[in-house]
């Protein structure tokens, strides 16, 4: 499985994650049908530089204005500011949405910043193929 994202909204993750690091940033991956090419900045009510939890209140609001326009939540991000973007234990944990929601990571600790994708399969998050366009 790949996950097709824009270049402009992987660059602009990258930049929520330097914005906020050393804590970690977190957002919400939206889109139509297959294709991510939007994304939503979100606090991290954790403000935690190892953990993070999307503001509930955002998420819904963002929830609600993208189904408004006809648009879907497909996925989250996140950042690891001084480690790889391999799922935490927590990450894993944590990830409760099966099938195609996407689970985006953003690691900070090499340059360039490293990104990359799972999806949740059973008890794990299994990594996926992340396409550009």
């Amino acid at each position: 499985m790949a996950i097709k994202i824009t270049r402009h909204v992987l660059a602009g993750i990258i930049a929520h994650a330097r914005d906020c690091s050393p804590l970690e940033c977190c957002g919400l991956l939206a889109g139509k049908d297959d294709l991510i090419d939007e994304y939503v900045r979100t606090r991290n009510v954790r403000q935690s530089p190892v953990a993070y939890e999307i503001d509930p209140e955002e998420h819904i609001a963002a929830r609600k204005s993208l189904r408004a326009r006809g648009r879907s939540v497909l996925g989250a991000y996140h950042s690891h500011p001084r480690t790889s973007a391999v799922p935490s234990p927590t990450d894993i944990t944590e990830a409760h949405y099966d099938g195609e929601f996407v689970y985006l990571i953003v690691s900070l600790e090499l340059e360039p910043p490293d990104v990359r994708a799972y999806c949740r399969t059973g008890d794990e998050l299994a990594a996926v193929d992340v396409d550009a366009v």
